[in-house]
């Protein structure tokens, strides 16, 4: 259901982050909530791009087989199921969640004062249809020099464990220290509005 002026339908997020929830609220929609159980080290390809775009699709995959299809196809109101993944990319190498704090650690010093970019991936099915839309979308992020304190601080509050890169840029301990974005914050931050909205029409 949403509070836009559009045809009715509903949303079904299939991610589990509270970054991708709080995007998705912030441009108007309601939504249940699926999270993908899969295995994302199974899924490997070169270029970030190909990688994001085959994780999210796994994603959904993952999710309509465990619903029952039936049920939304015969329904007269259609359901969208979103998914989405994202990398960011360091000195040309693909960089995933951290396995580890040290981890962490090291990929947020390679960050001070230098630049990573994110590239992510949406996927909108409609559960009634089949239809499925797709895009990405990249941004890029400049840093000053981020103390090492700070890094500690990060490490120890354990949020940059869950996120792609360990990049964490609109974190209270990590925004002081972005110099230059380039494409959007909520893009940055793993679901594109711009790109989220233009899928859901088109999948519709």
């Amino acid at each position: 259901m949403t509070s836009k002026d559009s045809p009715s339908f509903k949303i079904i997020l299939g991610s589990s982050s509270s970054s991708r929830r709080q995007i998705l609220s912030d441009m108007g929609y309601e939504f249940s909530i699926m999270a993908a159980d899969i295995d994302e080290k199974q899924i490997r390809m070169e270029k970030p791009e190909e990688l994001v775009m085959a994780l999210a699709e796994a994603k959904a995959d993952a999710i309509i087989s465990k619903l029952q299809i039936n049920e939304f196809t015969e329904k007269d109101e259609p359901t969208l199921l979103i998914t989405a993944d994202q990398v960011v990319v360091h000195g040309g190498k693909i960089r995933e969640k951290p396995s580890s704090r040290e981890e962490a650690r090291e990929f947020i010093k390679g960050y001070s004062e230098g630049h990573a970019a994110t590239v992510g991936s949406v996927v909108v099915t409609n559960l009634k249809t089949s239809a499925r839309q797709r895009g990405w979308d990249k941004a890029e992020v400049y840093f000053h020099k981020i103390p090492d304190e700070v890094i500690e601080n990060l490490v120890n509050e354990g949020d940059v464990l869950y996120v792609a890169g360990g990049l964490l840029v609109e974190h209270p301990l990590t925004s002081p220290f972005v110099e230059a974005m380039v494409g959007t914050l909520d893009s940055i931050m793993g679901l594109p509005k711009h790109l989220t909205e233009r899928l859901i029409q088109d999948a519709l």
